[in-house]
């Protein structure tokens, strides 16, 4: 399924019915009284957090919501039916705004969650509802509440307990393969992953959590370069960040400026991306070539008070012990909420 994180729609919710004028005519009653009905509400639109979803593909094919109007009143103080709503379901983590204003309407960070986009018009009141002492044939009826019409933007920010990061090529796909059941697309040329994809996780210690892998970041990431800020938004709601990198001596630059690009990348974004735990990951240690080059970068990560884990996504090596890291720390992460 192809993934979208962005959707424009536009919702228009359903009109009131109007009330009804109407007066009794029965046999042998010489003065029959007003019995106009109400008319019936239309229909709330509302947007739903569905956990089925995890795309807004469907919100880019239907860009137009339409409510039901509801029902006018009738005669014999019938009130028409109201109209049913209409939910449109989106993916957990959806953030929606108004596109005049710029206002985030409502954050859906939770299965279930919802809001209100934009309310149905009142029942219109029939004619038996004006009647008094003086005016006991009233010939008016109010009519049907207004439709509410919004445009509305839809961005979707993954909800994962773990973000994987790094420059292009650093085994982030390969090892979301290895230890979750997603099988993104693997190859040995940059931006082989395009879009974000989860995986579920299973812990030696038995704890499951969720992992983001995010599209390769390069320089100028944070300012929309390479697939640029649309997916670095995506690791806002990570509690843990695994940054993957590769050490190979035989790539400029070295891997000390790998590391410190992305952490210039993540500091100019914001939203306190270098204050979230982050776990360094030294990948591809199943290379010869690879070790001197990593332990400088170790000692070097070391130094600037992070955690480091040498693994290797093709062998195996190293990867129980990241598990039981990444768990542990959300474990203390957890405790302190």
């Amino acid at each position: 399924m192809k993934f979208v994180d962005q959707a424009k729609i536009k919702v228009i919710s359903g009109k009131g019915g109007n009330g009804c004028i109407s007066f009794r005519r029965e046999a042998f009653v010489p003065r029959g009284g007003p019995d106009g009905g109400d008319g019936g509400k239309g229909a709330d639109v509302i947007i739903r957090a569905d956990e089925s979803l995890n795309t807004l593909l469907d919100c880019q094919y239907q860009q137009l919501y339409r409510g039901r109007k509801g029902q006018d009143g009738r005669g014999k103080n019938q009130t028409g039916k109201s109209a049913d709503d209409l939910n449109i379901p989106v993916p957990p983590g959806t953030q929606i705004f108004d596109v005049d204003t710029g206002e985030l309407i409502a954050d859906l960070d939770e299965t279930g969650s919802f809001v209100i986009a934009a309310k149905g018009g009142r029942g219109g009141q029939g004619n038996a509802r004006f009647a008094t002492a003086r005016n006991q044939a009233p010939r008016k009826a109010q009519p049907g509440g207004p439709a509410e019409e919004r445009e509305l933007t839809l961005e979707l920010k993954l909800i994962a307990d773990v973000g994987l990061v790094g420059l292009p090529n650093s085994g982030k796909s390969t090892l979301i393969s290895r230890v979750s059941n997603a099988r993104p697309k693997i190859a040995d040329y940059p931006f082989t992953t395009k879009v974000p994809g989860l995986g579920v996780v299973r812990a030696p210690d038995g704890q499951d959590f969720v992992v983001a892998d995010i599209p390769g970041l390069i320089e100028g990431a944070h300012e929309g370069a390479g697939m640029g800020d649309r997916f670095l938004r995506h690791i806002e709601r990570t509690s843990i960040l695994l940054h993957l990198i590769d050490p190979s001596p035989m790539i400029e630059p070295s891997a000390i400026e790998r590391f410190r690009t992305i952490m210039l990348e993540l500091s100019s974004y914001g939203a306190d991306l270098t204050l979230r735990t982050m776990i360094v990951v030294i990948t591809k240690m199943d290379i010869p070539e690879n070790r001197t080059a990593a332990e400088e970068l170790n000692k070097f990560v070391e130094q600037q008070d992070l955690r480091v884990k040498k693994i290797s996504a093709v062998s195996g090596e190293g990867l129980r012990d990241l598990l039981f890291e990444i768990s542990k720390a959300l474990k203390d992460l957890r405790s302190r909420k």
